[in-house]
């Protein structure tokens, strides 16, 4: 699941955080263990892990290419401990959203197809193969508490876990509505892992009416699969249109269009005042602020995610933009400790602000850039380049399948090129400079460009662009002043 939280929006004038003292920059790989700390971690019966060197707490995608990491450099076997809430291996979690929602005559996903790290082309890591490189699992048992001073785990089963190395990488709940105004009725969904989607699936093959609560990527991308399914299919929301922290009113029509043409219905503007029960208790309606009640048997929350910083609280966290602060080796105020992923409030070097990202992307690439620092002499500040995207209606029979891509910054003005039959795109320019873009149904080639616009920021004429007659002479404008500024 693909989500831009309103902390990542430049809109919000951010500070770059520093570490507190030159002291944080030189955390140690692992400490040498006092004399009564040896005797402690020898005493097997004292912990119920036996890998005990570096300990990571999480199991989505951050753990799943973090594992890979530590087995690259060879300091996986005996020594890497994964804790996690979740029966499963970490797996690529984007898929909850998409093609794990299609129904079963549509192929849909399941596992062991989307462990990590096939979303990069890598090794599928099934349970196996974590037995085969010797990193020991605890799955179901997720972390309760942490002493620091002990550099012990507690989990909620009891166990007793110690650690040489911590790695935070607890990701992000699910905002749910509150059970005063019906957030828990049966009926009524949430996305986060494979049981809620199994749980939503259920509910998909005997619905009739599927009301989605959120036009955000969970909103459209469940929309796009409910299509498959052929319910009567409404999404609300309060903004007055889609994906409104990235899409301009312009471009979300046209995807609304879309929607629309497939038979998806659209409240805007709307808010919820409670969720309604039948006599069996289960959800029957949502009801809006203005009195108005749609009638529903499946409901599917989507409202967003916060970060499952629950118990690392002490560790030191970024009232802005939430998560867990750390620097651009992501090494916590804590020696030793380390967050990576969604949980994460790290310095957006190439913005020079504090940001937290929750995408699949930042969690594969944190999770690289930390174990990589941790484990040899690199040195060098996480320079992350922000980047969203979506694929949905992606099954056989879809009448059109919709794939679209941004990278960068949507500031300044949007400049629209495309009619969406079959290609869009819109550049955002902040004083004459080209801060972002996105493109959908974009060639492979075209998609390549993008990163290296949004990261040059090259200077390009607007009214160039205003005037292009195409989406390909649009990127052969931008392209042009990226050659001009390489050559300057």
């Amino acid at each position: 699941m693909a989500t831009m939280p309103n902390t990542m929006s430049i809109k919000q004038g951010l500070s770059l955080w520093c570490p507190q003292s030159a002291a944080l920059n030189r955390i140690p790989r692992v400490s040498v263990p006092s004399r009564s700390f040896r005797r402690s971690f020898v005493a097997a019966a004292s912990f119920d892990n036996e890998n005990r060197e570096y300990v990571v707490v999480g199991g989505g995608n951050a753990a799943g290419y973090a594992a890979r990491t530590f087995v690259e450099h060879g300091q996986a076997n005996g020594k890497l401990c994964i804790v996690t809430k979740e029966p499963y291996a970490p797996y690529e979690r984007p898929a909850l959203t998409k093609a794990y929602l299609f129904p079963l005559d549509k192929k849909p996903a399941r596992l062991p197809g989307f462990h990590t790290c096939v979303g990069t082309g890598g090794e599928r890591q099934t349970p196996d193969w974590y037995k085969e490189q010797g990193i020991e699992m605890l799955y179901e048992d997720p972390v309760t508490g942490v002493d620091i001073e002990k550099q012990t785990l507690t989990t909620n089963s009891g166990k007793l876990l110690k650690y040489g190395t911590l790695i935070i990488a607890t990701g992000c709940t699910a905002s749910r509505f509150p059970e005063k105004i019906g957030g828990n009725l049966p009926g009524v969904h949430y996305i986060r892992d494979v049981a809620d989607a199994d749980s939503l699936i259920s509910s998909l093959g005997k619905a009739k009416k599927l009301v989605i609560v959120g036009g955000g990527y969970i909103g459209m991308e469940v929309a796009a699969a409910a299509v498959a399914w052929k319910l009567d299919t409404t999404i609300i929301f309060p903004e007055e249109h889609l994906l409104s922290r990235l899409f301009t009113p312009s471009l979300a029509q046209k995807y609304e269009q879309l929607y629309q043409d497939n038979g998806v219905k659209f409240v805007k503007g709307a808010k919820i005042k409670h969720l309604e029960s039948g006599p069996d208790g289960r959800v029957t309606a949502v009801k809006l602020e203005d009195g108005s009640s749609i009638e529903t048997d499946t409901v599917v929350i989507g409202i967003g995610a916060k970060p499952a910083v629950s118990p690392f609280d002490m560790v030191g966290l970024n009232n802005t933009v939430g998560g867990i602060e750390v620097d651009g080796q992501f090494r916590t105020s804590i020696p030793g400790i380390f967050a990576i992923g969604d949980v994460a409030a790290f310095p957006l070097k190439i913005y020079n602000r504090i940001a937290r990202v929750e995408h699949v992307d930042h969690a594969r690439k944190s999770a690289q850039h930390c174990i990589k620092s941790l484990l040899t002499a690199h040195t060098h500040t996480y320079d992350y380049l922000p980047y969203f995207y979506s694929r949905v209606f992606e099954y056989e029979g879809s009448s059109r399948k919709v794939w679209w891509q941004f990278f960068g910054d949507n500031v300044g003005e949007a400049v629209e090129v495309g009619n969406f039959d079959p290609k869009v795109a819109t550049f955002w320019i902040d004083s004459g400079k080209l801060k972002g873009v996105l493109l959908e149904s974009g060639s492979p080639e075209e998609f390549q460009l993008l990163p290296k616009l949004a990261r040059s920021q090259p200077s390009i004429d607007k009214a160039k662009l205003q005037n292009a007659s195409s989406v390909e002479e649009a990127l052969e404008i931008a392209q042009a002043a990226l050659k001009t500024e390489a050559a300057v």
